[in-house]
């Protein structure tokens, strides 16, 4: 028998006998009773954005009940959980909780509140059970005394209460980049990149393809994204290789690449890893310059003129061409000269047809130029303009006389050039 509960029933007894006839509800021996947990899903993925959905619920019931006299009736109840605070933290678990706590008013007795809680699994969780703490915080009446019969005075009490709840984290491929090779990336061109992948999750995937993905506005863009690379189980290693192509805004500089794994799990469902991000250099531009001498052209002549190139980058010009723009005083019937393949620090020499006019000054001259080649991945690339120096000549002395003779005075020195020839030629037979 719970004998202070009996006493406290009889002086309530005698109480009611002298008190004036008015009925008031009086509860002994009432506090709410919280508890809480997760509905819902409780198992999440590595790097996943969640929502934890929280089950906050007050059991608590009055022990007694007695319909009492002249006493003034509360506001509150003992079992009234008052100003609810609820707060989760992440503990000891690989979870940031993204959510403050939160205020979801009173909770009566056998109230149910429902509350989500946002958070975010860290990408390098490990798989496990791990427990995650819930703070509730309330207030409740836990004593009121008649000192009068028109007073009333109450007493609250503040209660913190943590409940543990338990996530899972589920097994997962987990990707981890431990080698990156550029070939041939260079800004303004493509090339290929050759990355060597590790499983260090604790789920074997199966029927897996590799992917690259481009990182924000990172320059570096896939052409060619996808590799199928079969099972890829726990602790093993692929090896992959990707076309991309690098935007001619860029610099020369390392760029972030993101890599993930899409495969299937042990249920059978098609799941995709969290990304890895690695940096990948890109080389500049390719350069060209010219090694040769000014090439040299007289005043009113036609000239072939040499130009000699060197291949001032990092990469392989394919399939290459030079072409020059002739501009006043010059003129040229064949501006473009093939020059092949050329290597990083490779030359070529380019063969023009230039004419120089009778009035050009005698000076040194630049004339634009450009090469025009193939990249790696065979796609048309043009170099920057850069210069070529020309230097006008002037006339032979004997090319100034022989343009001041008169037409007949020629042909006549021609027709005796041409009979001495013939007389030579007879005496020697």
């Amino acid at each position: 028998m719970n004998y202070p509960k009996a006493i406290l029933f009889f002086l309530v007894l005698s109480l009611i006998g002298v008190m004036p006839v008015m009925g008031v509800d009086t509860y002994f021996g009432a506090s709410p009773q919280m508890s809480a947990a997760i509905s819902g899903v409780n198992e999440f993925t590595p790097g996943q954005d969640v929502t934890i959905t929280v089950l906050v619920r007050n059991s608590g019931v009055n022990d007694l009940k007695f319909v009492t006299t002249g006493t003034i009736d509360r506001d509150d109840l003992p079992t009234t959980a008052k100003m609810v605070m609820v707060g989760l933290g992440s503990g000891t678990a690989p979870v940031v909780i993204k959510s403050d706590p939160q205020n979801i008013g009173d909770l009566k007795s056998q109230g149910l509140v429902t509350v989500p809680i946002l958070a975010k699994i860290l990408s390098n969780a490990s798989m496990g059970e791990y427990q995650i703490p819930l703070t509730i915080r309330y207030t409740y009446l836990a004593a009121s005394e008649n000192d009068a019969a028109d007073t009333l005075q109450s007493n609250y009490r503040v209660v913190s209460e943590t409940f543990p709840l338990t996530v899972k984290i589920k097994p997962l491929v987990k990707i981890d980049v431990i080698d990156a090779v550029p070939e041939n990336l260079n800004v303004g061109s493509g090339g290929y990149l050759d990355l060597k992948i590790q499983n260090v999750g604790f789920e074997d995937g199966k029927k897996a393809t590799v992917k690259i993905l481009r990182n924000g506005l990172s320059p570096i863009i896939p052409t060619d994204s996808s590799v199928f690379v079969g099972d890829f189980p726990r602790n093993g290693i692929v090896s992959c290789r990707y076309k991309v192509a690098v935007s001619g805004n860029a610099a020369q500089q390392t760029y972030p690449v993101d890599v993930a794994v899409t495969y299937e799990n042990r249920a059978g469902d098609i799941v995709t890893s969290a990304t890895d991000t690695v940096g990948i250099p890109v080389g500049g531009k390719l350069t060209f310059l010219v090694t040769s001498d000014p090439a040299q052209v007289s005043q009113g002549s036609d000239t072939v003129i040499s130009v000699e190139y060197k291949n001032n980058g990092d990469t392989t010009a394919y399939h290459s061409q030079a072409r020059i723009s002739a501009v006043d005083p010059f003129k040229s019937s064949d501006d473009t000269s093939y020059i092949g393949d050329l290597k990083p620090g490779e030359r070529a020499t380019a063969r023009y047809q230039i004419y120089a006019d009778d009035a050009a000054e005698i000076k040194t001259y630049v004339l634009d130029a450009e090469i025009r080649y193939r990249d790696a991945l065979d796609n048309s690339q043009v170099s920057d303009t850069f210069k070529v120096p020309v230097s006008v000549e002037p006339k032979p002395a004997s090319s100034g006389l022989v343009s001041m003779l008169p037409a007949p005075v020629l042909l006549v020195i021609i027709g005796i050039g041409a009979g001495y020839y013939l007389l030579v030629m007879r005496k020697q037979k």
